[in-house]
C-alpha cells in the first residue's frame, strides 16, 4: 500500500515590499579646534548624564506612565539644558524603553518554542528518529536526564520573563549591553581599561535634536546652515562657553554631503525639519555628524506592473546571492550569476561585503531591463534553537550566518534609489522543488547548475505567479491542446510560446505555385517520384538548376 503524501504548507501570496520611509547621511567634522572638541564633550557628558536620569525615571513607572508624568519629567530637564533638549531626551527615552519591550516579548517567544521542543522530544521513545516537521527522542538516557534539567531551567526563565512583562519591568543599558560585557573581557577585545571606559563614557553621551519644520533651516537646537557652518544651542549650566548670540556655539568645521547633498540642500532651504547626531569615534578620534529626515510615503507599484519586464530571481545563502534572470513567462534567460561576499571578521566588513553583493546585484538588474528583484521573506529565528537541531552546532552556525534582517533593510533601501522594486515571496519548498525541476535540464557538459542556481528560477517563477514544475500534465481524456494548453509559461496567442509546431517538410518551404491536384486523387512529389525510381535500380537524370 503506498504511503500518504506529505500535507504541504499554505504557501503565502508574493508581495512587493515597502519602500524606505527615512533617509540618513553622514558626514565628518574636520578641523575641529581643541575648544572645538572640548565644549562638544562637555556637553555631551551633560546631556547623557540627563538622558540616563530619565531613562531609570521612566522605566520606574512601567505601565504606569501617563502623559501628565511625561510632562512632569520634560519640566524637570527643562531647567538643566532648555525645552528642545529636554524633548530630544525624553522622546528618545519613550524609544529605547518600546524597544526594550518588544525584544522582551521576543525574548519570551523563543522561550516559549524551546519549551515546547523540549517536551515534545522528551516525549518520544528513546532513540526515536526524527521526520522533517518534528524532532525525534533523545539518543540516549544521559542526554534524556540532561534535557529534562534543561527544561526546568527554561520554564523557570519564562516564568520570570511573564512577571516581568505583565509588571512592565524592562532591563536597559545605556550604551549597549556588549559594551557593559566588554568591559569583564577586555583581553579578547584587546583593550585597556582605560580604552574601554573612553569609549564607555562616548556612547552614552547625548548629542542629538529632532527637527522642527516650520524653524530654521529646520532644527533650532542642532542648526546646519547651506554654507555648511554648524552651530549648537548649549544647555544652561554651559551658556558661559557660548561664541556667538543667543547662547550658541559655532564649530569650525563645515559640512558638504556628498550623498544625497541637493536632497538635504533642498530640504533646508525650504524650512523642513531634519534631525542631527554628533557622535565621536573614539578608535579613530573623529567626530561625525548624522542628518536623518522622514520621506513620505509611496504606494509601491502593483506586483504585476513590477513583474512585466521580467524578474531576476536570488537565493540567499551563507556566503553568496545565486541569482538567474526570468523573463515574463518563467523560462530562464541567459546563464546564472553569483555575486560573492565574507561574513567574517569585524561589523564593518561585513556591512561593507554585504554592500557591495547588493551594489553588484542591482546593476545586473539594471543591465537585463528588469523592475524588479524577487527574494524569499527569510526568518530563520526558530531555526537557530539548539533544542530543535541539537548537536547539530556547524547547522545552526551556517543559518546564523546568512544575513537576513539587515539584507532585506539594505536590499529595499539601496533598491529604491535605483528604481528597483524588491518582490518578496514564500520561502517554503524553493530549493527543494527547483532542484527537482530545473536543475537537470539546465545542466550542460560546460555549465553545471547547482541547487542554489535553480532555488532562484523557483524564487522568480513563484513571484511571477506561475507554478515552480516546468510543465502541467496534459489533459486525461486526450494528447492534444483540445482541452487546453499543455504548458504554463504562455497562453495560446502569445508569439513564440513553446506548443506544437507542424512539421518541416520540403514542401513547407517550397514557396512556388503547385498545379491543383482533383479532388479525390492525391499529389505525388517530385522527390518520391525521384526515390521510387531509384530504389527500383534505374538511373534518373537530376533536375538542372533554371536560369534566365
Amino acid at each position: 500500500m503506498a504511503e500518504p503524501k506529505k500535507k504541504l504548507r499554505t504557501i503565502e501570496a508574493p508581495f512587493v515590499a515597502l519602500r524606505p520611509c527615512g533617509t540618513a547621511i553622514r558626514d565628518r567634522l574636520k578641523n575641529l579646534t581643541p575648544e572645538d572638541d572640548k565644549v562638544l564633550r562637555l556637553v555631551g557628558e551633560h546631556l547623557g548624564h540627563l538622558a540616563s536620569l530619565d531613562l531609570a525615571a521612566r522605566c520606574a513607572d512601567g505601565n504606569n506612565h501617563s502623559s501628565p508624568k511625561w510632562a512632569a519629567r520634560k519640566h524637570g530637564l527643562t531647567a538643566s539644558s532648555s525645552s528642545r533638549w529636554a524633548g530630544s531626551i525624553t522622546k528618545a527615552t519613550h524609544d529605547q524603553w518600546a524597544l526594550s519591550r518588544r525584544c522582551q516579548l521576543a525574548h519570551i517567544q523563543s522561550l516559549e518554542a524551546g519549551v515546547r521542543t523540549v517536551m515534545h522530544r522528551l516525549s518520544q521513545p528513546i532513540g526515536q528518529k526524527g521526520t522533517k516537521r518534528a524532532a525525534g527522542g533523545y539518543r540516549s538516557k544521559s542526554e534524556w536526564f540532561q534535557k529534562s534539567r534543561r527544561l526546568r531551567m527554561l520554564e523557570n526563565r519564562l516564568g520570570v520573563a511573564r512577571a516581568e512583562r505583565e509588571a512592565g519591568v524592562v532591563h536597559v543599558v545605556r550604551g549597549g549591553r556588549q559594551m557593559l560585557n566588554t568591559r569583564h573581557n577586555l583581553a579578547a577585545a584587546q583593550l585597556t581599561e582605560t580604552q574601554w571606559r573612553k569609549r564607555w563614557e562616548a556612547v552614552r553621551w547625548f548629542l542629538a535634536a529632532d527637527g522642527e519644520s516650520g524653524k530654521r533651516f529646520g532644527n533650532e537646537t542642532i542648526r546646519v546652515t547651506s554654507d555648511g557652518d554648524v552651530s549648537i544651542k548649549l544647555p544652561a549650566p554651559l551658556t558661559h562657553l557660548a561664541n556667538a548670540r543667543h547662547g550658541r556655539y559655532v564649530l569650525a568645521s563645515k559640512v558638504a554631503f556628498a550623498h544625497r547633498g541637493q536632497e538635504w540642500a533642498d530640504r533646508i532651504e525650504a524650512n523642513r525639519a531634519v534631525a542631527y547626531r554628533i557622535h565621536l569615534d573614539v578608535a579613530r578620534g573623529r567626530w561625525y555628524l548624522t542628518a536623518s529626515w522622514q520621506r513620505p510615503a509611496v504606494n509601491t507599484i502593483p506586483l504585476d506592473a513590477a513583474c512585466a519586464k521580467g524578474i531576476i530571481g536570488v537565493d540567499t545563502n551563507a556566503d553568496h546571492f545565486a541569482a538567474y534572470w526570468l523573463d515574463t513567462h518563467g523560462n530562464p534567460v541567459a546563464a546564472p550569476r553569483r555575486f560573492h561576499y565574507d561574513l567574517s571578521g569585524s561589523v564593518q566588513h561585513r556591512d561593507a561585503q554585504i554592500r557591495h553583493a547588493i551594489t553588484q546585484t542591482l546593476h545586473w538588474a539594471k543591465q537585463c531591463g528588469v523592475a524588479a528583484i524577487a527574494i524569499e521573506d527569510l526568518d530563520f529565528t526558530t531555526e537557530q534553537t539548539r533544542e530543535k537541531h541539537g548537536l547539530k552546532k556547524k547547522f545552526r552556525q551556517l543559518i546564523s550566518g546568512i544575513p537576513t534582517g539587515k539584507l532585506k533593510a539594505r536590499l529595499v533601501s539601496m533598491a529604491a534609489e535605483m528604481d528597483l522594486s524588491i518582490v518578496a515571496v514564500d520561502s517554503a519548498y524553493t530549493s527543494l522543488w527547483g532542484a527537482q525541476h530545473w536543475r537537470k535540464p539546465l545542466t550542460t557538459p560546460r555549465r553545471k547548475i547547482s541547487r542554489h542556481d535553480a532555488a532562484g528560477i523557483a524564487i522568480g517563477r513563484r513571484a511571477l505567479g506561475h507554478p515552480i514544475r516546468r510543465r502541467t500534465t496534459p489533459p486525461l481524456h486526450h494528447q492534444s491542446d483540445g482541452a487546453g494548453h499543455r504548458t504554463v509559461q504562455a497562453r495560446p496567442g502569445t508569439r513564440r510560446r513553446e506548443g506544437t509546431r507542424p512539421p518541416v517538410t520540403e514542401r513547407a518551404h517550397d514557396a512556388r505555385p503547385r498545379a491543383e491536384t482533383p479532388q479525390g486523387m492525391r499529389a505525388t512529389s517530385a522527390s518520391k517520384t525521384v526515390r521510387d525510381a531509384r530504389s527500383a535500380g534505374m538511373w534518373v537524370q537530376d533536375s538542372l538548376l533554371l536560369t534566365e
